[in-house]
Parts: structure tokens; sequence; C-alpha cells
């Protein structure tokens, strides 16, 4: 799998058969966002929740390249309802071939609220996937969360050996929690997201490192725009 971070919550993941599934799209308005950068193929869309930081360009997106889009039975009827094609509502605990990989819905600990004008529109729960390709491997990318318990219990059903965790703190999990997380979850690495868009956001990779250095487990910082094979 090639894994391009387009900053904040945003990948590209682009599978050995070619198709590219994206995670939580925000371009327009993101000051993490690659600029100039251009993507240029997108055969699935898999959202975590309805915050405006990771759905605002869903509709463009879908518009544009008709892939199949995943999110929460709410989240997806909402997106639905704004022209978007393709949609495969499904909520925690379920699975979706979406043929080149599985997505299993998983839990998260957050808001989901989708805002619309000065409105904010029920959006379901908050999720995360736990990605798996044909070829065998697993990741699981938390998408917006809080540390929570169960965590334990992905790494004993799935057994991901990556994960993509939130570690910016405020509105996520900070460095201390995500590196609990790392342990429960009994990952080789991490790959650090949610972090530095905002002053608030304050969390950073080296102090995730600082706390599971000791526990053999690898903090895959990335750069923007900069593709890296897992």
């Amino acid at each position: 799998m090639k894994i391009t971070w387009l900053g904040h919550a945003t990948f590209e993941l682009q599978f050995e058969s070619g198709e590219v599934l994206v995670m939580d799209p925000w371009i327009e308005g993101n000051p993490a966002y690659p600029k100039g950068y251009d993507i240029k193929k997108t055969d699935a869309i898999a959202i975590s929740h309805g915050h405006s930081d990771h759905i605002s360009d869903v509709v463009p997106l879908a518009k544009k390249f008709r892939p199949k889009v995943v999110g929460i039975f709410e989240v997806a009827t909402y997106l639905s309802s704004k022209g978007v094609e393709n949609t495969i509502a499904m909520n925690k605990g379920g699975t979706v071939d979406i043929g080149f990989a599985k997505l299993t819905m998983t839990h998260a600990l957050h808001s989901g609220a989708i805002q619309e004008g000065k409105n904010l529109i029920y959006g379901g729960e908050a999720a995360g996937y736990v990605i798996s390709g044909k070829d065998g491997r697993v990741c699981y990318f938390a998408g917006d969360t809080a540390l929570f318990g169960d965590m334990a219990l992905i790494a004993e059903l799935y057994k991901p050996e990556l994960a993509f965790l939130p570690i910016g703190d405020h509105y996520t999990m900070g460095p201390r929690e995500a590196a609990h997380a790392a342990r429960l979850l009994k990952v080789k690495r991490v790959i650090p997201m949610h972090y530095g868009t905002f002053p608030l956001l304050t969390g950073r990779p080296e102090q995730l490192s600082e706390r599971i250095q000791t526990d053999g487990i690898e903090v895959w910082t990335l750069k923007q725009a900069q593709p890296v094979n897992w």
C-alpha cells in the first residue's frame, strides 16, 4: 500500500491493485493541505464522522470520480441528500467489501454533528475503521477519538500492524493517551494525524515517540504529499 498524508486526517491509500481509498477528505480551507496537490483518482471514500474538517470535500470528490462513499448511516444519508451517489450507509460492527479491501466500522469516542450554515445537524456517532487488504494485511484508522479500553478488542479480533492515531489533544487524544492506545492495539507502527493544523492541536509526534520508544513501536511521521510504502 502507498500511503500519502494530505494534512490533518486526510489520507490517500493506494492499494497494490491500483485502487485509491481516500480517508476523511478536507481540501478547501485546510491549512495543512499541501498546496497544489491534485487528487487524480478516487475509487472509494471512507468517512469517520460528520465534522466539517472530515467531510468538507466528499461532495466534490464524489461528483468528480463517482466512488463508493462509506460512512455511518446518518452521514451517508445526509450526503445522499446532497447528490452523492454510491453511498454505503453502515454502522459500527459491520463490514463492507469495497472490492479491493474490506472496511469494518469500529467504535470511536467523539461527537459527530454536521454543520450546515449556522445549524448543527445530527450526524450519528463518530467511528473508526479496520481496513483489511486482499493481501491479508490490516491497518486501523481511528478517526477522531479519545482513548477507550476496547481498542484491546480491536487488537484481539483484527490484529492490525499499523494504526493511524490522532495525537493533537484538545479535540482528540494527546500523545500520552495515543501512546497507551498503541500499546492496547499491539501495533508495530503508528502514523500520527490530526495535529498541528490549528494552535489548539498541540500534540506532536516526538512527544508520542518519547512515550513508546521502549515498547518497540515505531512512530512513522509522514510529510504532506510525500508517499510512503507500507
